[in-house]
């Protein structure tokens, strides 16, 4: 690579990791060495659908590497929704509530929209009461119609059409106050339910997509040539590479284990156009955003695994 390119990046990774790296915690305790998953655990998702296509890829991930007693304990969907909406479901409908009261689940995964959101607070509480040594994860989206998720739904209104060629300094923007609120929040939540430990993780999937939609202006991206292509319509669902970009970050964040090096996501098999190249720097994304982020929890350790 070019000493120019090299400034580019380089650049380009300050720029999307500043805005999480501004609400770090003040937490001066030693760090401790991470629990890394040596077994497969019981994952539970509340899903919108910028993340519901994730669980079952998941699962293949989990196998490929070995952790075969993965289990879906099971997947509450519900469209345009925060995390409060899958709270407030009704009482018989409610499988999330009913997991937790079990005490049966190790990972409960959320997919919330902006923050605060009451439904976090409220499964975190639930949920340590019958299994005080779970954890939770909640996904920072990267935002709908390109505009900032604190906005939606009214972002939305009348956008027919998003212009995706976007500059880096405005995908930074366009996250940063959300990114903000959920950390605040995440702060919040492990001080208040935590007892000196983190129970509540964030994983950087709007930070990812800053990354590899960085890649593509740069046009060092295998396989994509434009970012519209990453989305399938206007309120940004993703195309393949995304999902399986989210689908890396997710498995990452609940086993804290590279995804490099493990057989490419089912999501992105199926698109005939993306070979094993595009796959490779998806995953390698996924491993470098996680890693970098302080509040998913996870570290570079242990090394990540080569093809």
């Amino acid at each position: 690579m070019k000493k120019s390119a090299k400034l580019v990046m380089l650049a380009v990774l300050t720029l999307a990791l500043a805005v999480p790296a501004m609400a770090v915690s003040q937490d001066k305790a030693p760090a401790k060495k991470q629990d890394t998953a040596t077994k497969g655990l019981r994952v539970f998702f509340t899903s919108h659908s910028l993340q519901w296509y994730v669980p079952a890829p998941l699962g293949e991930l989990a196998k490929a590497a070995g952790l075969s007693d993965h289990k879906l304990v099971g997947h509450q969907q519900i469209g345009g929704n925060p995390t409060l909406a899958q709270w407030n479901l009704a009482e018989a409908k409610n499988e999330a509530k009913k997991a937790l009261k079990k005490g049966e689940v190790d990972v409960f995964v959320m997919a919330p929209i902006q923050a605060p959101d009451q439904g976090i607070e409220n499964f975190v509480k639930l949920g340590l009461e019958h299994n005080p040594n779970m954890r939770f994860s909640a996904q920072v989206s990267w935002g709908a119609y390109d505009a900032d998720m604190q906005t939606f739904p009214q972002s939305g209104k009348g956008a027919g059409k998003v212009d995706r060629n976007k500059t880096v300094e405005q995908l930074v923007k366009i996250h940063e106050i959300n990114i903000r609120a959920l950390e605040a929040q995440a702060d919040d939540i492990n001080k208040k339910y935590g007892k000196g430990k983190k129970v509540l993780f964030l994983v950087p999937s709007a930070q990812a997509t800053i990354t590899l939609r960085t890649k593509i202006i740069n046009k060092e991206m295998p396989g994509i040539a434009t970012q519209g292509e990453l989305f399938r319509d206007a309120i940004s669902h993703p195309t393949a590479p995304l999902e399986a970009l989210n689908t890396y970050l997710h498995f990452a964040a609940i086993y804290r284990q590279s995804p490099v090096g493990l057989p490419p996501s089912s999501l992105l098999k199926k698109d005939k156009k993306y070979d094993d190249k595009t796959d490779r720097v998806l995953q390698e994304i996924a491993w470098e955003t996680i890693t970098k982020y302080p509040y998913s929890g996870v570290t570079a350790t242990p090394a990540a695994k080569g093809k």
